[in-house]
């Protein structure tokens, strides 16, 4: 298991921007805009760390900037700590066997999500490409929220 990076809402990006990067210190390391699901997402990393963090080999901060304005109280702004996972479909065996609901089956083969006993989401990815779709998890259908 790897860290990769832990994803923070903000209201504002450039006024978040201005802060991480002009202020805290932090680099932009790539950027993606989503038009059908409107939203940007900026990656940052620690200075030195840019060619290491496009490799993702240096965790990251991800900004995600929502464009429909969201109220963020109650932690909403904070969304998840994200790991890499050589098998996800091992990795969520062996939390499902330890009692752990999985909130967001990997049914792609890529990405699953489940909660800590605080309520803090955690991202499984795999490893390099996604796996084929397979049972269970493939018609496995999502539990809670993540």
């Amino acid at each position: 298991m790897r860290y990769l990076h832990t994803m923070v809402r903000v209201r504002d990006l450039d006024e978040s921007l201005a802060f991480y990067c002009d202020k805290l210190g932090l680099k932009e390391v790539s950027r993606m805009e989503n038009e059908a699901g409107r939203f940007t997402l900026v990656f940052l990393c620690a200075p030195g760390d840019e060619a290491a963090a496009k490799e993702k080999r240096a965790p990251t901060v991800e900004l995600t900037y929502n464009w429909d304005p969201e109220d963020y109280q109650g932690g909403r702004n904070f969304g998840h700590l994200a790991y890499a996972v050589d098998d996800i479909y091992a990795a969520c065996q062996r939390l499902m066997d330890g009692g752990v609901t999985i909130n967001r089956p990997p049914r792609d083969g890529r990405m699953a999500f489940v909660r800590s006993p605080d309520g803090i989401s955690v991202e499984l990815l795999q490893a390099g490409p996604a796996l084929a779709p397979a049972e269970p998890w493939a018609s496995m259908a999502n539990t809670g929220t993540w």
